[in-house]
């Protein structure tokens, strides 16, 4: 797949939301239901940003970026987090070579970081110094061991999972950190349709196979694709002023934000709904963001960059909550405009 100045915009169009149809479909020949969290690691791949899923164990969040790399024909590593994992087993670290003549060299040995699809299991059980490691590297797109500094190989995301009930002995990503994640997507549990669906899948004899659709090298004329993605100055303008409206004492704040919010979304939290929003268009198959789009992954984007107050947590407010209700006031204004 190649564009160039002699294909035509809805030729580009057409190829593109063709490809990224054929990855769902086979995607979804193992992944039943959440198609919030498969669109949501997708739109990560082709912003050239990292997702944070959180979920309780057995809803598919392994079995999600190992299908995802079977798809692609990408580089898949796993990293379990634990108490005891140290930053040379996530990055590498330097070893002592001995050639035939005895002489003694050092040869950086790469760690699981060097992959394309990289799983960060249960990330909030490792320390802070090794959550520092990974979330550099997300952040650098380089590692650093001793004075050499190593290129990750594009495109690179990062999918951490984080089970939200055990809590005991584990270490929360600050909220700083937290923001170097484009999404946070919830992994909610099937409904009775697709867990059946599920065992029935369980249970069959046959292997699912599944085809590569697209390889390195189209995901990344993809991403080209998607940053072509016409942006409107009132979609901007509406981008804008929801991040406005999560921020307590700007002037521009919801009712509830002054209320519950303790610190709101940062220009990055914009920055985000802009490049997922793009994607989710392209997604849907049209050129151009709408307001529809940047509604649609407003929560995703903003739930894990705001942080609450007291009262917020006494009166059982939660991001989502608080986001949904900032949406509807948008919505019904922009209804009455």
């Amino acid at each position: 797949m190649s564009y160039n100045g002699s294909v035509k915009p809805d030729d580009i169009l057409q190829q593109s939301a063709a490809r990224l149809a054929r990855v769902r479909q086979e995607i979804g020949k193992v992944i039943v239901g959440q198609q919030d969290a498969v669109d949501g690691v997708l739109i990560c791949l082709l912003a050239g940003g990292h997702v944070l899923l959180e979920g309780v164990p057995g809803l598919g969040k392994t079995t999600l970026l190992r299908t995802l790399s079977r798809v692609l024909h990408l580089k898949y590593s796993r990293i379990q987090f634990t108490p005891d994992l140290m930053p040379a087993d996530i990055i590498g670290s330097m070893m002592i070579e001995t050639d035939d003549r005895g002489a003694k060299s050092l040869r950086f040995q790469p760690g699981p970081i060097f992959a394309n699809l990289v799983l960060a299991d249960e990330i909030n059980r490792a320390t802070p110094k090794t959550q520092s490691a990974l979330l550099e590297a997300m952040q650098e797109r380089t590692v650093t061991s001793g004075n050499s500094t190593h290129e990750l190989s594009p495109p690179f995301l990062v999918m951490a999972t984080q089970n939200p009930i055990e809590m005991e002995g584990t270490y929360p990503l600050p909220e700083a950190q937290l923001d170097r994640f484009l999404m946070k997507v919830v992994v909610e549990y099937p409904s009775r349709e697709d867990l059946n669906r599920i065992l029935e899948r369980t249970i069959q004899k046959e292997e699912i196979h599944l085809e590569t659709v697209v390889g390195r090298e189209e995901i990344l004329e993809l991403r080209r694709v998607c940053r072509e993605v016409l942006v409107a100055p009132h979609v901007q303008d509406f981008a804008v002023d929801l991040v406005m409206a999560t921020q307590p004492g700007s002037g521009y704040s919801h009712e509830l934000a002054e209320k519950y919010i303790r610190y709101g979304s940062s220009p990055r939290g914009g920055q985000s709904l802009l490049e997922c929003g793009r994607v989710l268009a392209l997604l849907r198959g049209r050129l151009h963001l709408s307001i529809d789009d940047i509604q649609d992954i407003a929560v995703s984007v903003l739930r894990h960059r705001i942080i609450l107050n007291f009262d917020a947590h006494a009166d059982g407010q939660t991001p989502d909550t608080i986001l949904r209700r900032i949406l509807e006031t948008m919505r019904a204004s922009a209804s009455r405009n």
